[in-house]
């Protein structure tokens, strides 16, 4: 249960002025809604669910479901009876009822500054009906599964919303990964079809989309699934007249000469040619409340992708629920959410919360460092951002560059900070509330996952107040817990598994075609509770903080360590821009700390600093805690939407070569640099 108050001291309030224009304004009226949210959830949902629109209105109760694998199959059911279409609801209903045809839904930012689009609710609806009737064209039909493989362009959200629009399920795979690993979901969702483009640019480096998506189609065929269409966005090899003005995004400004497009007339069409004879007009598919929606595959423990399967009714109240409270959302505000597509945050964060919201967004192509390190805050000034939500990695990398590239800009529209995807450090959080928000904008660090659709733990911004690293208190409808080993249920200061008790609207429903592996990957392990697979830890006020996945837990001599612990305890030291802690085997104490740090710009790597450094450790967390092995490492393996591989780390910290696929890796060239520097001898 929630605290019976917010506490007072060492904490953060919002400013006034936010308070005073919340939608939920105080701790007292938190508080109150969350009780209602969990003890009467029919009246709490039912009253959200009135502000959209149902073909047919439910008939059951607004939750059922099963959390306990020994008294039978695992199921969560919403809205039983309901019926509705989410882009019915995102744009029809925006255009038409709210009369917001002619407000800018995204903002196109393209990797080069100067590349930019704007594109106005009225027209992503023409052109979602468009390639909505592209797709039926092509015998896509409700049910099917569509792959999409595709850059941050305006066309990505036009080719989701309009498998959307007739029923079918999108199925988005991040433009980083390989050809393998497009060839793998392709195959386990059995896609009848491939949404791609020619290429794009990340930075300076080419990215020639097109001959990753023929090598996957190729795999397929190799495995005996033949995909017989490919339809391909030029993004960068197009004349500008092929096309109407305002139809599509600008071709980039970046020339690319040595864009080599191969083409296949028996499979690849041109999504141009297509859409240029396309009706502007589509009826929407009604589906049922637990159709499926969308697969978005995640990372596995035993290596295979685990298809996550959401549906249509909980997801969309859901991420517009947490959306419009945990970002304050207001009809003039300007959002920015700095995700890819590819990743649930870009599903729940970029398209369907704003869009159900009527909100306007920045949707951004390019990288934080490119062409120079004040991008992002460039981009905040120059369509007045009030609502910013990055990653933990891309403060911490900004971090490096100290405070002046941000202090050129003015970032007076911010107003809201927040952070997604990893557990953020205690001095990351302070810098970017103190540099980047100026000590004015709340932080809202949210915890969430894949898995669960939207955000679980978050502050509210101007109900609770905040401490910095932590994840705070569930967000409306979410029963969380902390069990011990023994599942028992821990009360009070604790730590232990992060579970929750029942389901919210927004949860998985399945993984896509192995119930199996669903209920023994999330509910096996402690029947009745949904399993995070995250440590987590509860303070003397009530407040959670996320101590890492549970398999990112070290045992050192008895003693459960977690790796964002030690790591947070690392960067607090003044020369330290970010740290990776991964566990070595031991003789003795069963696994000993190896930690990489990589400096500020400018500090040499010292054994006197190395001393430090184990003295700070020591005196955050504890004897135990002292690390044996300290790494310098300029540059860490992270994979192209900036997450650390620390299976990777691992083995460098091992000297084991055979490191697997490694090709999601940004940069390999670390990782050669990482085994030279290798420690040999512990401390």
């Amino acid at each position: 249960m929630i605290p019976e108050k917010a506490p007072q001291k060492g904490v953060y309030h919002a400013p006034e002025e936010l308070q005073k224009v919340a939608h939920v304004r105080s701790y007292e009226q938190y508080k109150e809604l969350y009780l209602k949210s969990t003890e009467s959830p029919d009246e709490f949902w039912g009253s959200i669910a009135n502000e959209f629109f149902w073909k047919t209105k439910q008939s059951g109760p607004f939750l059922d479901y099963n959390f306990d694998v020994t008294k039978g199959e695992i199921f969560v059911k919403c809205m039983d009876g309901a019926s509705t279409n989410i882009c019915y609801n995102l744009l029809d209903r925006n255009v038409h009822e709210k009369k917001l045809g002619d407000k800018v839904a995204f903002y196109w930012e393209g990797n080069e500054p100067g590349d930019e689009l704007t594109v106005t609710y009225r027209e992503l609806l023409r052109r979602v009906c468009q390639f909505a009737n592209v797709l039926k064209s092509r015998g896509v039909k409700k049910g099917d599964r569509v792959s999409i493989y595709m850059p941050m362009v305006v066309e990505l959200v036009v080719a989701m919303l309009a498998c959307v629009r007739i029923g079918a399920v999108h199925s988005i795979v991040f433009a980083g990964f390989s050809a393998e690993s497009l060839c793998e979901r392709i195959l386990d969702s059995q896609c009848s079809l491939l949404i791609t483009a020619d290429g794009f640019y990340r930075g300076d480096k080419l990215i020639n989309l097109k001959v990753l998506a023929d090598d996957a189609l190729q795999k397929c065929r190799d495995k005996g699934f033949p995909l017989l269409k490919c339809i391909v966005l030029k993004h960068l090899s197009r004349e500008e007249e092929e096309t109407p003005l305002g139809s599509q995004s600008p071709p980039a400004k970046r020339s690319c000469p040595d864009l080599q497009v191969p083409w296949n007339p028996e499979v690849d069409l041109c999504w141009h040619t297509l859409v240029r004879g396309a009706s502007d007009e589509c009826e929407p598919e009604w589906c049922e409340s637990e159709d499926p929606l969308f697969i978005l595959y995640t990372s596995g423990s035993t290596g295979k992708p685990k298809g996550v399967l959401h549906t249509v009714s909980g997801y969309m109240l859901y991420t517009a629920t947490t959306f419009k409270l945990v970002f304050d959302h207001q009809p003039h505000d300007v959002y920015w959410c700095t995700a890819d597509i590819g990743w649930i945050t870009g599903h729940s964060y970029i398209t369907y919360g704003p869009l159900a919201n009527g909100a306007t967004s920045v949707l951004f192509e390019g990288l934080p460092t490119y062409p120079d390190v004040s991008r992002l805050w460039e981009v905040v000034d120059k369509y007045q951002v009030t609502k910013f939500y990055t990653a933990p990695t891309a403060i911490r990398m900004l971090m490096k560059y100290g405070s002046e590239p941000v202090q050129k800009s003015g970032r007076e529209s911010l107003k809201v900070l927040g952070t997604v995807g990893e557990p953020i450090n205690p001095e990351a959080w302070q810098w970017y509330y103190t540099v980047v928000g100026e000590k004015r904008c709340p932080v809202v660090d949210t915890f969430w996952q894949t898995e669960t659709g939207g955000h679980v733990l978050t502050p509210l911004p101007a109900a609770t107040p905040l401490k910095p690293g932590s994840a705070t208190l569930p967000f409306f409808g979410v029963v969380p817990a902390i069990l011990n080993e023994s599942g028992e249920e821990l009360e009070g200061e604790s730590e232990g598994y992060l579970v929750f008790k029942q389901p919210w609207p927004g949860v998985m429903r399945t993984v896509y075609g192995n119930h199996q592996r669903f209920e023994t990957v999330y509910f096996k392990k402690f029947p009745g509770y949904y399993v995070t697979g995250d440590g987590c830890r509860r303070d003397k006020d009530g407040y959670y903080w996320i101590t890492g996945r549970i398999d990112d837990m070290l045992n050192v001599s008895g003693h459960l360590l977690s790796t964002a612990e030690v790591e947070s305890a690392l960067v607090e030291h003044e020369a330290v821009a970010e740290a990776a802690v991964v566990g070595k085997p031991h003789p003795i104490k069963g696994e000993s700390l190896y930690c990489f740090v990589t400096l500020i710009q400018g500090v040499t790597y010292s054994r006197t600093l190395e001393a430090e450094l184990r003295k700070q450790v020591r005196e955050k967390i504890g004897a135990i805690a002292t690390p044996d092995y300290i790494q310098n490492a300029p540059g860490l393996p992270k994979t192209r939407s900036g997450k650390i591989m620390r299976r990777v780390l691992r083995k460098i910290a091992c000297d084991e070569r055979d490191l697997g696929d490694i090709s999601t890796l940004a940069d390999t060239s670390v990782v050669e640099d990482l085994f030279q520097n290798r420690c040999y001898e512990a401390v």
